[in-house]
């Protein structure tokens, strides 16, 4: 197959080009290295690599027209500064215009897009979430702009696959948690953890159902999800262990403005992909620790704003 990752430098995107590479594939990748990492990639006959944004109406026509992909793996977005609405708006709105009129100018049919879940609102009315929750992204730019997104890829009329995810993780992940705890554990920075439960899918499970996806299973709206939730003391106790450290952490009182747990509801998945999660956290957070350890973390970050410590 012929692929074409936005954002393919990025966590997920680099992940899928890996895969796609090994089993033969061609592999197209537009990234402008606003947060992707240059060796999240490593250099390979079948794979392209354009530094660009796709917010570059013309590139992205010229590289859809020329490569003429089977279909196109939409990871590109912007999450960098949770205050910069307008780059929040060109890339996750615009950006994802521009790319869904540029496959329909060259007959590209099929594109799989990630979703938030923050799209449900910072205070979700049910958990778990399913599918027919309402969709309240006010909470922040980024679940506004990626909503826009996901709202012009229906209007276009494509092929869609949309995933609304959990908070991912694993290798080359930067932003969330983990990271967090990571970078300032071994910087002898003050932790703490919020009283709360997330989500918490690793990487490679996320990416075997939307290989899946790639290969021509689903069609809408779906979550990947764990199916179950975890206390952030769980992760930071996780994380430690990796690390070998004995560390106890304050637990702080949630925000007003912050939910007890997010948790999706994984169902229609587990059914039309045939997939369920196989990595337990424990060993998740293990083989990111290692990664971490080899290629460090230059930043960390937030779709939110930060917590003040």
């Amino acid at each position: 197959m012929k692929i074409f990752i936005t954002g393919g430098s990025g966590f997920i995107g680099s992940h899928l080009a890996d895969h796609l590479l090994a089993r033969g594939d061609e592999v197209l990748v537009i990234d402008n290295f606003a947060t992707g990492r240059r060796d999240n990639l490593s250099p390979h006959k079948n794979l392209q690599v354009v530094e660009d944004t796709i917010c570059n109406e013309k590139v992205v026509n010229e590289l859809m027209e020329s490569f003429q992909p089977d279909l196109v793996i939409h990871a590109a977005a912007s999450y960098k500064d949770p205050t910069n609405w307008i780059e929040d708006s060109k890339t996750n709105v615009a950006g994802t215009s521009i790319v869904c009129q540029a496959m329909t100018k060259s007959n590209i049919k099929r594109i799989i897009y990630f979703q938030t879940a923050l799209c449900y609102g910072l205070k979700p009315l049910e958990q778990p979430i399913t599918l027919d929750h309402p969709i309240l992204p006010r909470g922040s730019s980024y679940a506004i702009s990626k909503t826009a997104g996901e709202d012009y890829i229906h209007l276009s009329g494509l092929d869609f696959v949309t995933f609304r995810l959990a908070n991912a993780y694993g290798p080359r992940n930067i932003s969330g948690p983990l990271p967090t705890f990571y970078k300032r554990l071994t910087s002898d920075l003050k932790c703490f953890v919020m009283d709360t439960r997330r989500d918490f899918i690793y990487i490679d499970d996320m990416v075997s159902c939307i290989m899946s996806a790639i290969d021509g299973k689903g069609k809408g709206t779906y979550h990947i999800s764990s199916g179950s939730d975890f206390s952030i003391q769980e992760l930071f106790d996780a994380t430690t262990a990796a690390l070998g450290m004995d560390i106890s952490v304050e637990v702080r009182e949630r925000q007003p403005d912050d939910v007890y747990s997010i948790l999706l509801d994984p169902t229609r998945t587990e059914k039309d992909f045939n997939w369920t999660t196989k990595v337990s956290l424990e060993s998740g957070v293990e083989q990111t620790i290692e990664y971490y350890k080899k290629h460090g973390i230059e930043e960390t970050f937030t779709h939110l704003k930060e917590v003040e410590d």
